[in-house]
């Protein structure tokens, strides 16, 4: 398959839109649900949205504990690099993106803040539980913590 420089590159761009779109879920989503604690917003208990919040987090805390590079930032490094790229040679979008998402750390540091969010994240599940639609808790044993 051999796709036009200019098309690589707008899906390397697009791939770390995607990227960026799922750390403001993971962070935007604690926030909200905190927010909604607080203002008893129904909408922040949605079992869905919960439970992939808190898959997303775990899979992230993951990733950083077993050393494992992002998929979604292998994937845009290798489209940079058919398109001919350098990795840091990017768009004005892609280098703005990356700006905001990607500091020069050790990998401890990463994987520190990962776990730390991520357990920020399940201790909100527990205490502040999803629901189902007809109001019951995902589990009875959480709704009595």
């Amino acid at each position: 398959m051999n796709l036009p420089p200019s098309l690589l590159s707008f899906l390397a761009d697009l791939t770390v839109l995607i990227h960026a779109t799922v750390v403001l879920f993971v962070v935007g989503g604690q926030v909200l649900i905190l927010i909604g604690w607080l203002r008893k917003w129904h909408w922040t208990q949605n079992v869905v949205f919960r439970v992939l919040h808190l898959a997303t987090i775990f899979y992230v805390v993951l990733e950083a504990l077993l050393g494992i590079i992002c998929p979604l930032t292998l994937l845009e490094y290798h489209l940079r690099q058919l398109a001919g790229d350098a990795t840091h040679g990017m768009s004005f979008i892609g280098y703005w993106v990356h700006y905001f998402l990607f500091y020069t750390a050790p990998a401890w540091v990463f994987t520190l803040i990962y776990s730390v969010f991520g357990s920020l994240v399940l201790l909100t599940f527990i205490m502040y539980p999803p629901r189902r639609k007809n109001g019951t808790y995902l589990s009875k044993t959480t709704s009595q913590l």
